[in-house]
């Protein structure tokens, strides 16, 4: 089997799910209502609903399954007047209920690889070939660098040419490219979590103004943790936003060719 067949159509699988009807407007609502709140009420929120929507920010895509994230819940006083700090003393950190640091790790795609081969091998709904090459085959050769990222020139070199002449996944080719690839899946797991709080009835403000490098040393993160942004949640306060909802012609945006 070609590297060309992995990504190809597989044959029809024995297996599907139920698929629940979902009321739009309501989604809609979520959407249009999630705003990046600056000021909490301090209105705790029911560790029920924490627990509920950390596990549905968990169910965000992410590439190849390889969950390349950590959430960081910053619970004890102490910590968390230092992460106030290392945000700069933004009153949507000063006042939220909760703080989250939402972390990329482009060092755990072969732990986490891992765990996916051992769920596919033990599979009692049959697999197919394609997706168990791709983890055992694929997976290693995309993302493996090897020592001070030799690796990277050679895959380069390599996909120049092949792609003289097809079509080719050209990236990642460097630790940088690892740590590109896994923000892009961390980044949805951060919409994830506060479209759940916003289904709830409470608020979040994404805040990248920070001091990166003093959180990471809060959190003891080794260097290959990227920080992609702090999380504050709570109940909005009625001072909360700070204007109505700016957006630009969406014809800057949405092109259709």
């Amino acid at each position: 089997m070609s590297a060309d067949d992995i990504l190809k159509i597989p044959p029809i699988m024995n297996y599907s799910e139920d698929v629940p009807l979902i009321d739009s407007t309501e989604f809609e609502k979520v959407v249009r209502s999630r705003r990046s709140i600056r000021v909490f009420d301090k209105t705790a929120i029911p560790e029920e609903i924490v627990q509920k929507c950390l596990d549905l920010a968990l169910l965000a895509p992410n590439s190849s399954n390889l969950q390349p994230w950590e959430v960081y819940r910053v619970k004890t006083q102490e910590l968390k007047c230092k992460l106030v700090d290392y945000c700069l003393n933004q009153a949507a950190a000063q006042t939220a209920a909760e703080l989250f640091v939402v972390v990329a790790r482009s060092d755990t795609w072969k732990r986490n690889n891992d765990l996916m081969k051992e769920v596919l091998e033990n599979s009692k709904i049959r697999v197919p070939q394609t997706t168990l090459i791709h983890h055992r085959k694929v997976v290693p050769v995309a993302y493996s660098q090897g020592f001070l990222g030799i690796y990277g020139p050679l895959k380069k070199i390599i996909i120049f040419f092949n792609g003289l002449f097809k079509s080719m996944i050209r990236e990642p080719t460097s630790e940088t490219g690892v740590t590109t690839w896994a923000i892009k899946s961390t980044a949805l797991l951060c919409e994830n979590l506060m479209l759940s709080f916003r289904a709830f009835g409470y608020d979040t403000c994404p805040m990248e103004g920070m001091d990166s490098k003093r959180i990471k040393k809060l959190l003891k993160l080794n260097r290959k943790a990227y920080v992609v942004m702090v999380i504050a949640a709570g109940k909005r306060a009625k001072n909360g936003i700070f204007g109505p909802r700016i957006r630009f012609n969406r014809d800057l945006f949405i092109k259709e060719v």
